[in-house]
């Protein structure tokens, strides 16, 4: 049978979510090996990142069990949730690309005030204290800021800021090669709706 038939269509659409399986368990294990070696101790962002694994492990389940028994109603419910999706993280993907340094310093300080957890981890991960200036006469955890006689810290603005242009740019691309899969997906599963089985009853629709 030639690429583009019954089978075909059913093979790419089960690969297709099986990759997505496999993104939504390392999703998982990554955030739960973080949490265990204590690199992030926010449970906001571990609860976060495993609740984005949950929620496409469950989407690609749909998927794989629509295709593998050529279900309709799976395939529908599957294919309109794949296309929100869509248009969620190409939209979020385009806007990571397109911010620029101004917008880029707002979105972290933002970050920083919002989470008091996700300063000291920050602050622990990169050896720095403070958003944008060092307060001597506070606290942090940075090994930088116990240094006698003087701690010699610098902002954890100016060194976050040396990586983010690179991040947003990484987050983007990946995010636009992942929003990709998924219209080929939603492609994918509008055509396996619109066929046949030719194993199943040749008069009935499928």
């Amino acid at each position: 049978m030639v690429c583009g038939g019954f089978v075909c269509t059913k093979n790419a659409l089960c690969a297709l979510n099986i990759l997505y399986v496999l993104v939504s368990l390392l999703l998982i294990g990554v955030a739960a090996w973080g949490k265990w070696l204590g690199l992030v101790s926010s449970i906001n962002v571990v609860a976060g990142v495993i609740g984005v694994g949950a929620f496409l492990f469950l989407v690609a389940f749909v998927g794989l069990c629509g295709a593998l028994k050529h279900h309709q109603v799976l395939l529908f419910f599957y294919m309109m949730i794949l296309f929100i999706v869509f248009v969620v993280q190409f939209s979020v993907s385009c806007a990571c690309l397109a911010l620029n340094k101004e917008q880029q310093n707002n979105l972290l300080a933002a970050g920083w005030n919002k989470s008091e957890v996700t300063q000291n981890d920050i602050e622990k991960t990169l050896d720095c204290c403070g958003f944008f200036t060092v307060d001597l006469n506070g606290t942090c955890p940075a090994r930088c800021f116990h240094v006698a006689p003087k701690p010699t810290c610098n902002s954890c603005s100016d060194i976050i800021q040396q990586y983010t242009g690179d991040v947003l740019r990484f987050v983007g691309s990946i995010g636009l090669f992942f929003s990709f899969t998924e219209i080929l997906g939603v492609w994918l599963t509008h055509r396996y709706r619109n066929i046949k089985d030719p194993r199943g009853n040749p008069g009935a629709f499928l």
